[in-house]
C-alpha cells in the first residue's frame, strides 16, 4: 500500500528511484571521464529536458529555457521587459497566488514603477473567482499573473477566458502552472498566453532547481534581460567585450554557466508523464479525489476545493474543525504511512499514480476517527 498524498509538494511516479539513479549514474560517468566530452553531453542533456518541457505544453521551439525556480524565472522576465510595459501601470495578481511570487513583486513595484494590485477572495471563500479577477482588469493593467491551480484550494482558473480578456485589455498575460501541469491539460498552442513559469516538481515528479520560463515569440523579441552573461549570446564563446548581443531565442534569458543536474534528474519524470499521458493521470487522480470529497461531504467536513473537477486541480483541501490539531493529525497519519501535510487548518490531500485504493480507504477511515462526523449532508 502506498499512502502518498503529497503530489502538491514533491510528486513521484512508479520506478522513480531507479530511473533517476540511472540518469544520474550515466551523467556521473560522463562528467568524471578524463576526456573532453563533458560539456557537449551535459548541454545535450539540458536540451533534452527543454525539448521534453516544450512538447509537454506544446510550446514553439526556441521559446523555453531553464530557471532555478518560478521566482527567479519571473524576476528574469520582469527585468527584461521594456520599461513602458509596466511603468505607471497596475500589475494584477490574485491573493491565492504562490506567496513567493507576491513577495518578489511587492519588492519590485517601486523600482519598476508599477502598482501591485492583489485581488482578494470573497469573504468566507477559499479562492479568487475568475469573474472578480476580470472585474479588476482594465486597460491600465500592464501585466496580469495568473495561477493555473492554487496551492491552498486547488482551484483551477479558466486560463482561456482570462487570457482572452487580457488580450482585449492589451496586457501581458503570464501564468504559473506549477500546481497543475502534469495532472490537468495545459497547452500554450491551444491557450495562448505571453509567458509561462513553472518547476518540475509536483505532478511531474522532478527535482527542485528544475524550473522553466517560456515566452511567446512576439514578447521574446522585445525582452532585454538584466541578468545576462556569456550564455545569453548567439555564440557563448564570443569573448569580444564590446560586442555583446542577445540570442534571438529564449537563450537570451540564460546568463552564466547553466546548472545541469536538476535537468538530468527531472527528465525521467517528464518522460514518464509523456509515456503515461496526462489524460490517464487525470482520470486516476479524479477517481480518487472524488472518493475523498464524497466522504468529506458525507461526514460534514468543510471542503476548501471546488467540487466540480473541471474547476479543480489534482488536490483536495479540507478545513480542519476547531479542536483538531493539524500537526498532530498529520503526525498520526504519518505513523501509519499515510503522507499528507497541512497549511494552518487546511489539510492538503493529493492522490496520484502511486496512491492505492487501499490507502484511500485507510486515510478516510482514520480521518473519520480523528475528525469525527459533523452535520452530514442530506442524502
Amino acid at each position: 500500500m502506498s499512502g502518498y498524498f503529497l503530489y502538491h509538494s514533491i510528486g513521484t511516479f512508479p520506478g522513480k528511484a531507479e530511473r533517476m539513479a540511472a540518469a544520474l549514474a550515466e551523467f556521473s560517468g560522463v562528467w568524471s571521464a578524463e576526456d573532453d566530452g563533458q560539456w557537449p553531453a551535459a548541454l545535450g542533456a539540458r536540451q533534452r529536458f527543454i525539448d521534453a518541457w516544450s512538447r509537454l505544453i506544446e510550446a514553439p521551439q526556441g521559446t523555453l529555457t531553464t530557471a532555478e525556480n518560478v521566482t527567479s524565472a519571473l524576476y528574469s522576465l520582469i527585468g527584461a521587459l521594456p520599461s513602458k510595459r509596466l511603468a505607471g501601470k497596475r500589475l494584477l495578481i490574485a491573493a491565492d497566488c504562490f506567496p513567493s511570487l507576491h513577495f518578489l513583486l511587492a519588492g519590485l513595484a517601486e523600482r519598476f514603477g508599477f502598482t501591485l494590485d492583489t485581488v482578494p477572495p470573497r469573504p468566507g471563500e477559499s479562492w479568487v473567482r475568475d469573474e472578480d479577477f476580470i472585474v479588476r482588469w482594465q486597460d491600465d493593467v500592464g501585466l496580469a499573473l495568473l495561477t493555473f491551480v492554487t496551492s491552498t484550494a486547488s482551484h483551477r482558473c479558466d486560463v482561456a477566458r482570462l487570457a482572452a480578456h487580457g488580450s482585449a485589455m492589451g496586457s501581458i498575460v503570464g501564468v504559473d502552472i506549477t500546481q497543475g501541469v502534469g495532472v490537468a491539460p495545459f497547452s500554450v498552442a491551444r491557450t495562448p498566453v505571453d509567458f509561462v513559469v513553472s518547476t518540475s516538481l509536483k505532478w511531474l515528479g522532478g527535482t527542485s532547481g528544475a524550473g522553466i520560463l517560456q515566452v511567446t515569440p512576439d514578447l521574446l523579441a522585445t525582452c532585454r534581460p538584466e541578468l545576462r552573461g556569456w550564455f545569453s549570446q548567439p555564440n557563448p564563446f564570443s569573448w569580444d567585450l564590446d560586442s555583446f548581443s542577445y540570442a534571438s531565442d529564449a537563450r537570451r534569458f540564460d546568463h552564466g554557466t547553466p546548472a545541469i543536474l536538476a535537468s538530468v534528474a527531472s527528465l525521467p519524470g517528464l518522460e514518464w508523464v509523456a509515456e503515461t499521458g496526462v489524460d490517464a493521470i487525470r482520470a486516476q487522480n479524479t477517481a480518487l479525489a472524488e472518493r475523498i470529497i464524497g466522504c468529506a461531504l458525507d461526514n460534514g467536513w468543510a471542503v476548501r476545493s471546488p467540487l466540480d473537477p473541471n474547476e479543480r486541480g489534482g488536490s483536495v483541501m479540507l478545513t480542519l474543525p476547531q479542536g483538531v490539531d493539524p500537526a498532530k493529525l498529520v503526525s498520526t497519519l504519518r505513523s501509519e504511512r499515510l503522507y499528507c501535510d497541512a497549511r494552518g487548518a487546511t489539510l492538503r490531500l493529493s492522490p496520484g499514480m502511486v496512491t492505492t485504493d487501499d490507502a484511500v480507504d485507510a486515510l478516510l477511515a482514520r480521518l473519520q476517527n480523528l475528525i469525527g462526523s459533523r452535520q452530514r449532508r442530506a442524502s
